[in-house]
């Protein structure tokens, strides 16, 4: 069935930037479309970015506004691994965020469509705060 495995995350000041991992056991990532969710204090869990798979043209997908130009994915194709690439935090982007596999090599074209993703990460914290 296969893995991921997160690590990252942990407090940092408004402004600063953060990089999560997300590694893969069982799989190649390379194979999959692999999103990136947040679940936010008091809210419920929403998909913020997806990459598709390396075979495919489709490339990032963004489903929340303000992350537009911080927020990117970035691969370590030798670690079967990739990263969730922060910038120019907020306070908003504080909470817990989960990569997760999909079942096939695109990306949902809406980021509410967690049935489409069958392998998840345990999850980490990020807190944004001064």
């Amino acid at each position: 069935q296969g893995q991921l495995v997160q690590s990252g995350g942990g407090l940092v000041q408004p402004g600063g930037s953060l990089r999560l991992s997300c590694a893969a056991s069982g799989f190649t990532l390379n194979y999959r479309a692999i999103g990136w969710f947040r679940q936010a204090p008091g809210k419920e869990r929403e998909g913020i970015l997806c990459i598709s798979s390396s075979d495919s043209s489709d490339g990032l997908t963004t489903y929340v506004d303000s992350v537009k130009g911080r927020f990117t994915i970035s691969r370590a194709n030798a670690k079967n691994t990739l990263y969730l690439e922060m910038s120019s935090l907020k306070a908003e982007d504080t909470g817990v965020y989960y990569c997760a596999a999909n079942f096939g090599v695109h990306c949902p074209t809406t980021g509410n469509r967690e049935n489409e993703f069958g392998i998840w990460g345990q999850g980490t914290q990020v807190t944004v705060s001064s």
